[in-house]
Parts: C-alpha cells; structure tokens; sequence
C-alpha cells in the first residue's frame, strides 16, 4: 500500500511541503483537499539526519554494560574484551532489544536513515531479519548487513556470513530496508571470503559494508599478507565494488583516500568512537568528498556527533576543518545513491524524510519517513518508547550475565 499523502504546514505558505507517495511533491503550494495536515508552526523543516554506520546490536550497551577487566591497554583488546564478547552473548531477543531500543532513540533525534554492520557470531541466520523487522515497524530507513568473518570458527563461519547476507537480500520486500554484503573487516577474513564478498556484491546489484583501516592492527595485518594496506587488498580481491562503504580510514594515507575516492568508494568517520577507542584522528579523509559521518554504535545523535567532529577539528588544519563540516550533510548523498532518489534538499521529487525542528531545540519536534508520521510533538507513534525501554533493560541483564561466562 503506497504511504498518504502529508502535507507539513508552515505558518509561511511559501514553506509548505506536501509529500506523496514517500517523495516530496510540491513545496510552496496550498494543501489539496482531503490530504492529513501536520501543524508545524514557526518550526524549521529540514531533511532527516543519515548515520552512515553504525552497530544496532551494541544497543543494549548504554544500560549498565560491565567495563571490561582487566581495562584494555589497546584497540584489539577493547575488541576481545568488550565487543566480540558482546556480540557472542547475542541472541534473537537480545539482539531484537537492541535494535528496537537503538532505533527508537535514533528517531527521536531526528535520524531517519542508518547503515548498520551486524555481528552476532551465535545467531547468524535470521539475523537481518529480526534487523529489518525492528526498522521497518519503528519506521526509520536502513541499510542492513552481516560483518562475515572468520574470528571464531574460521572460513566456515565466514560463509555462514556471507550467506546471511545473500539470503536477506534476496527475500527482503521491506520497503525503508535494503541489503548490503558485509565483512567485519580485512584482518578477521581470508582472501577467499574477500573474493567470496566481491562475487557476492556484483550477484545482487550491492555494494560492501567494512571496516578499514581503524587501528593500526588491520594495516600491520595486510603488510602480513604481502599488501600494501586492507584497501589494497580489498581492491586486489576484487572486494569493491564502486559506492562500497568504509568504516573509519583513520590509519589510510592520502594517496590512498584519493584512491577510495577514485573507486567510488564512500569513508565513514566516526570521530567519538575512535576516541574513545584512542585509535587515532583519520586526518587524510580531507582528500576526498566522499566522507560521511556514523557513530559506530554510539547513539545516533547525529548533532552531537558532529559537534564531537567539530570539537576535534577545529585544532586541525584550515583543510581538514573546512572538509569536516561537510560530512553530516554528505550522508543525504550516499543516501542517494542506494534509494536511487534524491535526498539533501527540500525539492520536488526528493525522499519524503524531513525532521520539524523548533529554534534552538535539541531534538526535533516531529519526524516523517517516506511521508509517514514517525515522531509527533516529541513522541514516538510507531511503538511505546517506555515499553522498548523496559524490554531493553530486562534483556540487558541477561546479556551480561551471558558475557560474564564468556571466555
């Protein structure tokens, strides 16, 4: 069934937006008869946040997570000691918590669209789907994947991976929510896998989903292999295909950003994890356009990130801190690109995602995805925010339980 039609209201007619059939149809125009209107008053009307990428099954993280002991002295021991413990303590309920929870704090800040990157070594198949299934009925548009990787059980558990992925694409007819092949990243797979990704992109039309270069670790690991980095080896194994997503480039040279960039190749920063993670400032990614911002399974609160990015820049060169101001807004292009529609602006035929903002607020006031009211004056009307809450809460308790016993 096609969305309604809506037609945000504006105290200036010149300012009037009506959406139909999930796309802007006119702005500036008088509302036609029998079309729902939402009062938007004085409010400013913007296009909806993107994060770029992002990890829905960290959600539960926020409420109560143990720290890790002893306390990591480095990137792959915050990895071992926190993250693939977590993501080995997942199952169908907890991950589905995870996601519901993580999708309806991103909507209440005005996040209509993210790019997730899912590990959940012990519930592989049927994943995605309890993914899609959160994002579809909150209403937020994603673009979902398996990170494939060999850690625990080797090239098996790589194609077990890759055939998530495969499969949800494959049988998916959610319209916010689209398939994307994914790989943890370089240093957790084998050639064979990385070809495996390749094939499996150019298969279903689809581009590639991983992480590149976070820590020095992926990079030492290539130069193992006989490579000059993990771009060049996910290039040399024909892993890319052209508009592929790379998480992080923080430890990527210039001459190597403008090779992403020359492969189409889109870089997610994600500046309040890595320094969190004390990874490093990825201070090449000014050589190409192409670099959006994420949050890396840090709530989606898309301003704020870009304030932590502004924070960091500004003791940056002029450059770097003129190239950080565009990656919020570089979001709505990669956007573009998979929905195959324009997306960024208010204009006639653009994505129907818009955000009503009051002067000065925090958050937004209302939220629309695809011409459907996902937010009204501040509440969630696609589930009870209290109830996600609470589900999240119980369900958090026994994932650490879970992560307690872990090895």
């Amino acid at each position: 069934m096609a969305p309604r039609a809506l037609y945000l209201e504006t105290d200036r007619p010149d300012r009037c937006v009506l959406i139909d059939e999930g796309s802007i149809a006119s702005v500036g125009a008088p509302c036609p008869n029998g079309v729902a209107r939402l009062d938007c008053g004085s409010d400013e009307i913007r296009v909806g946040y993107v994060n770029a990428h992002t990890h829905l099954y960290s959600g539960l993280a926020p409420l109560g997570m143990p720290p890790p002991a002893p306390t990591p002295e480095n990137f792959l021991q915050i990895l071992e000691r926190v993250w693939w413990r977590l993501d080995r303590a997942l199952d169908p309920a907890s991950l589905g918590a995870a996601a519901r929870y993580y999708v309806a704090e991103a909507l209440l800040h005005g996040t209509t669209m993210l790019v997730d990157h899912n590990e959940s070594p012990g519930f592989i198949h049927g994943s995605l789907d309890v993914l899609a299934d959160a994002c579809q009925e909150l209403g937020i548009r994603a673009l979902l994947c398996y990170g494939a990787t060999e850690r625990n059980r080797g090239a098996e558990e790589g194609g077990e991976g890759l055939a998530e992925c495969e499969r949800f694409s494959r049988s998916n007819r959610r319209p916010l929510v689209q398939g994307l092949v994914g790989l943890h990243a370089s240093f957790t797979v084998s050639d064979e896998t990385i070809r495996d990704a390749g094939r499996l992109c150019r298969e279903l039309d689809t581009v590639l989903h991983v992480h590149v270069a976070e820590d020095g670790a992926d990079v030492a690991d290539a130069q193992r292999r006989s490579y000059a980095g993990p771009l060049e080896r996910l290039l040399a194994l024909d892993g890319l295909e052209g508009g592929s997503i790379l998480a992080h480039g923080v430890h990527l040279n210039r001459g190597q950003v403008e090779t992403a960039s020359d492969h189409q190749s889109w870089l997610v920063q994600n500046p309040r994890s890595n320094l969190g993670n004390r990874v490093g400032y990825p201070a090449a990614l000014w050589a190409s356009e192409r670099v959006a911002l994420g949050t890396d399974g840090y709530p989606a609160d898309m301003p704020e990130e870009q304030a932590a990015l502004f924070r960091i820049s500004e003791k940056l060169s002029a450059v770097e801190g003129r190239a950080a101001r565009q990656r919020l807004a570089a979001g709505a292009r990669l956007a573009a690109e998979r929905w195959g529609k324009p997306f960024g602006s208010i204009s006639p035929g653009s994505l129907g995602d818009l955000i009503v903002v009051p002067r000065g607020a925090p958050r937004p006031r209302h939220v629309v995805v695809g011409g459907q009211v996902i937010v009204e004056d501040g509440v969630l009307k696609t589930g009870k925010r209290d109830v996600i809450a609470a589900e999240a809460a119980r369900e958090a308790e026994g994932l650490w339980r879970r992560m307690a016993a872990i090895s």
